[in-house]
């Protein structure tokens, strides 16, 4: 990043917590192994705003979909990928692999108007055979990747 750009300059946060949601979080952090509360309080934040974000009308998202189902023969792969042609505008690609037991993970990469990824997310529930299916999000967006002759990328906003 260049100097002076918004992520280099970093704040302090001065918070007061109960001593066991204290002890709860130096707990998480040796866990994970992380050199310091800040990293990990940061990354909780994070996870908040996207979160929060996929409830606002208009935020534009990137994120993952991701979805346990049993294959059966074809059909729910076929209905998954039908899907995701509907919401061609949304879906960047998608990685498929085989579980046990007749199951499969799938993990599809979003980008899209928070509105219309939940839309998706609907659409992909309703396929019988899903299993799980779980949605992930970010503010921070996937750089534009081809232009139309004439076209703007409609999802690109300043962040």
């Amino acid at each position: 990043m260049i100097d002076g750009s918004p992520s280099n300059h970093l704040a302090r946060l001065s918070v007061s917590l109960p001593a066991e949601l204290l002890e709860q979080l130096d707990t998480m952090v040796a866990e994970r192994g992380l050199p310091s509360r800040s990293q990990m309080i940061a990354e909780l934040i994070r996870h908040e705003l996207a979160e929060h974000s996929e409830g606002v009308a208009g935020a534009v998202l990137a994120g993952t979909i991701t979805l346990i189902y049993r294959a059966e023969r074809g059909r729910v792969r076929q209905a998954l990928a039908q899907t995701q042609s509907d919401f061609l505008k949304e879906v960047i690609s998608s990685q498929h692999v085989f579980l046990e037991d007749d199951q499969s993970l799938e993990v599809v990469l979003v980008q899209g108007p928070s509105e219309r990824l939940n839309n998706l997310c609907d659409h992909l529930r309703k396929i019988r055979g899903v299993h799980q299916i779980t949605l992930v999000t970010t503010r921070a967006l996937l750089p534009p990747l081809h232009a139309h002759a004439g076209g703007e990328d409609h999802y690109r906003q300043d962040v």
